[in-house]
């Protein structure tokens, strides 16, 4: 792959991170604890809180993971290793990595 497309899959790749921790920043007050008095709260309200307590846990699991994407990724560009396939070798076809910077197979490989 060309330096000049590293580069552009380099900086894309930070910008997808700087925006990951920016959301984190923003949704930490939605994992807080949910407050159990039923004299303040309804019994129905505290189950919407629950529920969506529960919904920003599982959106932070998956910006953690792809993060963890994102930071293999950029390892992969700094060991020369960026599109190619970590199954089979082969190259990754810039359109997979231009929908999906951080796809580490080829179509054939992914199941």
């Amino acid at each position: 792959m060309a330096h000049l497309d590293l580069e552009k899959f380099q900086t894309r790749l930070l910008k997808m991170q700087s925006d990951l921790d920016e959301l984190d920043s923003m949704a930490k007050a939605s994992t807080g604890t949910v407050v159990l008095d039923q004299s303040s709260v309804g019994r129905l309200s505290r189950m919407d809180a629950l529920q969506g307590q529960q919904m920003a846990l599982e959106a932070e699991r998956r910006r953690k993971q792809e993060k963890l994407q994102i930071k293999a990724a950029l390892i992969r560009i700094q060991n020369g290793e960026f599109g190619l396939c970590a199954a089979c070798g082969d190259e990754i076809a810039v359109g997979r990595l231009s929908v999906n910077p951080i796809a580490a197979r080829c179509i054939r490989c992914t199941d």
